[in-house]
């Protein structure tokens, strides 16, 4: 008999028949399934003394089947061994049962008898297997052997590398080496197939335990070596069978290693070793033993594998006794190795029980735990089949009733009905290519691949606006109010879209456009394109295209992609769901370039009104109409843009804010703004022109109102904190760690300058403390304590402009600047003449500068010949401030006025500014930025410009509160210019 937890792939089969039982069969998992029936020989053994029977397992060679048949004697003969009728109540088994009417012997130890000795040893001579005297001690297996176990004093010594074998089981082992099998087959074949099977020690040198490594352990000691690692107690072992290199051993008696007779094969002596005698009515031995059955009993209640063993072994067996019983239950369980060989090395019968009760124990705590969880996957299992069941009856039902239709009639009828309504709008090619996909979706199984693409591809032509316009605006009067109601000035985006609001009234229809903003950060050029939607109006949705790098993200994705996507003009459409909405794309001066495309060669087809009415996606791959879309772009620097995308584009540059206009944006919307955010009601706060102008003259300089926004919000932020600290007054005074707080806290400070106290009337009672509100006043005095310190400081830092020093104008992306160039002597001599620059100055600026020193030389020569500065004098050009690049061909003009007023020693005129490129024949070429050098030198209060004649046309185009206050001159050639700058006041 064999336990599940050490041998695996062993299947035999035992077959009994007599004439009036019917056959039993016994399967253990190892040895092939025999299908003949045995007929076997009957014999029993009897106990010499007085002790009780003891009970053998035989194995056979019968027939040449090797496999094992135990021994059988007919009879009816009770057993009287309290131990037997426990385990016979424990499987449930009558052994007095006619239906058996025969026993199985497995002798184990010395025997003899009267008249069953008889029986034996004429059931031997009828086999001729056997000669012995009844009295003699008998062989563990079915074909007597010479010598008898008992004579086997030397023996091969085979290692065992999993678990020990016990008398009474038989176990399978490989042998790899050839020596060992060929002495082992030699044994077989002269009667003597006995071996002593020892459980090998665990290798020290290595952590390994996997089967591999162990049999490649073995293979590999030899001799001494392998002597050194085998347990001394081990198993006398009957050779059932060999096939190949692997060989069946049957348990006889326990032997113990004395000496090596030889290395190869290992050949040792054994001493046959005995249990420790002990008394059969000791009650603790017989409660340990009944302690074993009753465990026997629970776990054969949670394990089925063990049930089938123990009942088997239970119909085959004759008397347990309470060694067997031992043997039995340690090797059945799944004891580890080093457990189970202690229980084999025990003789003390006590102490063999009390290891075996332990380690069934054991085994029942883990049968258990695998009932637990067996039964838990069982039941999440069994509740999923369930519900599932649940639901298909659910869907049968229903489908017979015709309250549902199944998946694929659900999904057309859907896709029908959403196109009903608008079928006559769909284009042609549009309903043909959606009935092809509806017929193609009935023809598909439900759980295909092939189903779920053409599922959602239908789900994107049915939900898309086909010919499903909203209704525009044509009343010029009402866009103008909605436009100036978002954003103040912007007059030409404003001019621009009631422009295109005309046409679209006088056309009774109105066609896509193309349109670019361009401008520095935070002028509006976002915010304004919802509001043209509002006048339009029309649907708005808004992507960003900065740093995209793939064509996909405008064109789609080919459905053969797995999670395949429409591009973002078709995710547009269908989420404001008509055809002609208010597209704003983005920050698309910052389009990126990847492996994946050029998104800027796919925007063409987009925005090009000829090509835009069969824009194709790729996932739809039907032509869209977008003729019908208002595009809005928004970009930074226009150069950046692709030169053959910028000509689709109507540029429209938004050039920035003067400080007026800054002045009524944070009057008119970003004080409201930042008030109803912040919870402040308008009668509690007050902010003086005067600092409004400061702020925005001392703090945000730049062109757009982002920073303005910032600045606001951050006051009224502290406002905030200064009304719940002063005007809120708690049940119980506020704890201050500091005397100034608490006094806050608890009072108004009402000689402050910043605060005027407005008296309500209360409506509480006269107990109640009355509450007062205070109004804070922002002033340009107090302006430091809400925003900090100024970041900008004058940029007018010379009054009036010394000699050799000139005013410019420049253009940054911010906005306009003014900036001077400053010239000085460093060093004068004969032929010393020479020009140094400094100031960060880019390729192109330092170009100026040596082309306005040879221009000065020029003029100067003209002028007064006599005068040798230039030729004698090594001079410096400084542009500051330092830290700031600098680059541009407009500062030529400027260079020249510096390097003429350094010569003649006579300082410009006072408020003067100028800009403009010089060639080296003294012609003025046109600049670009205009309006926001003129902001700038109004910024700077300068009043009077020089601007090249070229650049006329543009400031006539400027505002008037631009030009107000202004002596602009134009000029083509710079000696206008110098009677200009140095003319007397």
């Amino acid at each position: 008999f064999a336990s599940s937890g050490f041998l695996k792939g062993f299947d035999t089969n035992l077959r009994l028949q007599a004439s009036s039982s019917p056959a039993l069969e016994f399967s253990n998992g190892f040895l092939p399934k025999r299908q003949g029936v045995i007929n076997l020989n009957f014999s029993n053994c009897y106990p010499r003394s007085s002790s009780p029977t003891m009970l053998k397992l035989f194995s056979s060679t019968a027939s040449r089947a090797h496999h094992l048949t135990p021994a059988i004697r007919a009879g009816s003969r009770s057993v009287e061994s309290p131990l037997f009728k426990a385990l016979s109540q424990l499987t449930g088994l009558n052994r007095r049962s006619t239906s058996l009417g025969q026993r199985v012997f497995f002798c184990s130890e010395p025997t003899d008898g009267a008249s069953d000795a008889e029986a034996a040893a004429e059931a031997e001579a009828k086999a001729a297997e056997s000669d012995s005297e009844a009295d003699s001690k008998s062989s563990s297996a079915i074909v007597p052997t010479n010598p008898r176990p008992e004579d086997c004093l030397t023996v091969l010594a085979l290692p065992v590398p999993h678990r020990p074998l016990f008398p009474g089981f038989y176990m399978p082992i490989y042998v790899k080496d050839p020596k060992v099998l060929a002495a082992l087959q030699e044994s077989r074949r002269r009667q003597a197939p006995y071996a002593g099977a020892f459980l090998l020690k665990d290798d020290p040198s290595t952590d390994s335990s996997s089967s591999t490594d162990v049999e490649k352990s073995i293979s590999e000691l030899k001799g001494k070596n392998l002597l050194n690692r085998l347990h001394e107690v081990g198993t006398l072992a009957q050779i059932s069978s060999i096939q190949g290199d692997q060989v069946i051993l049957v348990g006889h008696r326990r032997l113990r290693i004395t000496e090596m007779v030889s290395e190869e094969p290992l050949t040792v002596k054994v001493d046959h070793i005995k249990d420790k005698p002990f008394d059969m009515d000791d009650d603790v031995i017989k409660a340990t033993s009944f302690e074993v059955i009753s465990t026997l009993r629970d776990v054969l209640k949670t394990s089925s594998l063990w049930r089938d063993h123990v009942q088997t072994y239970t119909q085959h067996i004759g008397d347990f006794t309470y060694p067997r019983l031992a043997d039995f239950g340690a090797a059945i369980c799944g004891a580890n190795r080093h457990q189970a060989q202690a229980v084999l090395e025990e003789l003390d019968i006590h102490k063999r029980l009390r290891l075996t009760l332990e380690l069934m124990k054991k085994e029942m705590e883990i049968s258990k735990i695998q009932e637990s969880i067996a039964k838990a996957i069982e039941e999440k299992i069994s509740g999923e089949q369930r519900r599932y069941l649940l639901n298909e009856q659910l869907k049968a039902i229903k489908k017979e009733l015709g309250v549902e239709t199944d998946d694929k009639s659900a999904l057309s009828a859907k896709f029908k009905e959403r196109i009903e309504p608008n079928k006559e709008k769909i284009p042609a090619h549009i309903l043909q290519v959606i009935e092809e996909e509806l017929t193609k979706l009935q023809l598909l199984e439900a759980s295909s691949s092939e189903f779920n693409v053409t599922r959602n591809y239908l789900d994107w032509l049915t939900i898309l606006p086909w010919g499903n316009y909203s209704d525009e605006n044509f009343d010029v009067v009402r866009a103008q109010h909605i436009l100036d109601e978002d954003h103040y000035g912007l007059s030409d985006v404003k001019e621009r879209i009631l422009e295109f609001i005309a046409v679209g009234r006088l056309r009774g229809t109105s066609q896509g456009k193309i349109i670019c903003l361009s401008g520095p950060p935070g002028v509006g050029k976002t915010s304004i394109g919802r509001s043209i939607a509002r006048a339009l109006n029309r649907k708005f949705f808004r992507f960003s295209v900065g740093g995209l790098a793939d064509v996909a993200e405008i064109k789609g994705h080919r459905r053969t992609y797995v999670g395949a996507m429409p591009g973002k003009m078709v995710q547009c459409l269908k989420s404001v769901g008509t055809a002609n909405p208010l597209v704003l794309i983005d920050e698309i001066d910052k389009l990126g370039r990847g492996h994946a495309g050029d998104p800027a060669s796919a925007l063409l087809e987009l925005l090009d009104p000829e090509q835009n009415a069969n824009f194709l996606d790729h996932y739809l791959d039907v032509t869209i109409d977008l003729s019908k879309v208002l595009f809005v772009c928004t970009a930074n620097v226009i150069d950046m843009i692709p030169n053959p995308l910028l000509d689709r584009m109507e540029v429209i540059t938004i050039a920035g804010y003067i400080t007026d206009e800054k002045v009524h944006i944070a009057r008119d919307y970003l004080e409201k703004t930042a008030r109803g955010d912040c919870g402040i009601k308008p009668e509690q706060v007050e902010v003086s022109d005067a600092a409004l102008l400061s702020l925005i003259e001392n703090y945000c300089r730049e062109a757009g109102v982002r920073n303005l926004q910032k600045q606001i919000e951050k006051i009224y932020r502290k406002i905030a904190l200064k009304l719940v600290r002063e005007g809120a007054v708690p049940e119980e005074p506020a704890v201050a760690n500091d005397t100034e707080e608490a006094e806050i806290v608890t009072k108004l400070d009402l000689e402050s300058p910043e605060t005027q106290v407005v008296e309500e009337n209360p409506e509480e009672s006269k107990e109640e403390t009355q509450i007062r509100v205070e109004k804070v006043m922002i002033d340009e005095s107090n302006l430091v304590n809400y925003v900090g310190k100024p970041v900008f400081h004058a940029e007018k830092i010379y009054e009036p402009t010394p000699v050799g020093v000139v005013m410019g104008l420049a253009w940054t992306s911010m906005g306009g600047s003014t900036l001077y160039i400053e010239t000085t002597v460093v060093e004068e001599g004969e032929g010393k003449g020479g020009l140094n620059m400094t100031g960060q100055l880019g390729d192109v600026m330092k170009e100026s500068a040596q082309i306005a020193h040879t221009v000065a030389r020029k003029i100067m020569l003209a002028k007064e010949p006599e005068n040798q500065f230039f030729a004698n004098s090594k001079l410096h050009l400084h542009v500051p401030a330092g830290a700031t690049p600098k680059d541009g061909p407009s500062a030529g003009c400027t260079m020249i006025t510096s390097l003429l007023s350094l010569a003649t020693k006579k300082p410009v005129k006072k408020d003067l500014a100028m800009t403009g490129e010089v060639t080296l024949t003294g012609r003025i070429l046109p600049i670009g930025g205009v309006k926001e050098k003129a902001i700038a030198a109004r910024r700077s209060q300068v009043k009077t410009i020089i601007f090249p004649e070229a650049n006329r046309r543009d400031f006539d185009e400027l505002a008037e509160n631009v030009k107000e206050g202004l002596d602009v001159h134009f000029v083509d050639d710079y000696e206008k210019i110098f009677e200009l700058a140095f003319q007397q006041d």
